[in-house]
């Protein structure tokens, strides 16, 4: 009877789970699915279209300095071939930019050509100058040769200059050094010729565009600098500038 009873309690126990899982596997599948949890995907964004350029900022992009053109374009003819760069600003000076300001253009394309006569001017005279100071150099090189031989007994048919006998050895050797250096000062000198072609070139060609009206002017007056501190009152003799452009 005993066992009896506890069958039926197991058999009760047993059905309330099996009721349970069923329940509950029953209200899984009927239950709807939560949206509000549900993973939502983010749209594309479009591409953002240019901003339009202002008025203001079209005319940024497209301003260009003549003066900046200009100055580079004298630079490189300049160094390409010296004088190059000053016939470019005398190219320049025909488009009629002094005129309109009330300038003549005659004074300065006589200086321009001038400016030309003067670096080619300049390298001739430095040539001449290497061509004589080398000549003398080996004239006097070739005697102190003689002489350092002639001292040894071994002159290997060397001869000596007649119009250098009046020199002493010392002399010959001071002469010797002298046209060398001066040699060396020339091929200096035409490097300095050269850069200077360059910067002439450069200035002038940006100084074309600069203002050369009349309205541009300045004026100096005598004035009085007042100065107060904690002992009294002072003042100062100065001068004025004013500018007007």
């Amino acid at each position: 009877m005993h066992n009896n009873k506890f069958l039926i309690l197991v058999s009760l126990f047993l059905f309330f789970l099996v009721h349970l899982a069923s329940a509950q596997v029953k209200d899984t599948v009927l239950k709807p699915t939560d949206t509000t949890k549900a993973r939502t995907i983010k749209p594309i964004d479009k591409p953002a279209e240019p901003k339009p350029l202002s008025r203001r900022d079209s005319m940024k992009a497209k301003y260009v300095n003549p003066g900046k053109v200009a100055g580079r374009k004298a630079v490189i003819k300049s160094a390409i071939l010296p004088g190059l760069g000053q016939v470019y600003n005398l190219q320049l000076l025909n488009d009629g930019y002094g005129e309109r300001a009330g300038k003549k253009q005659t004074f300065q394309r006589i200086y321009t050509i001038g400016k030309i006569g003067a670096i080619y001017g300049g390298f001739t005279v430095l040539t001449i100058s290497y061509i004589q100071s080398r000549k003398n150099y080996n004239t006097f090189l070739a005697e102190a040769q003689y002489r350092e031989a002639k001292s040894l007994g071994n002159l290997n048919g060397l001869e000596g200059n007649p119009e250098l006998s009046r020199y002493s050895d010392a002399g010959i050797l001071s002469a010797k050094s002298i046209y060398k250096r001066n040699a060396q000062i020339v091929l200096f000198s035409y490097g300095l010729v050269y850069f200077a072609n360059i910067v002439d070139a450069y200035v002038a060609a940006r100084l074309h565009f600069f203002n050369i009206d009349d309205k541009l002017s300045f004026k100096v007056v005598p004035t009085i600098l007042n100065s107060n501190n904690m002992y009294g009152f002072n003042a100062a003799p100065a001068l004025k500038l004013s500018l007007t452009f």
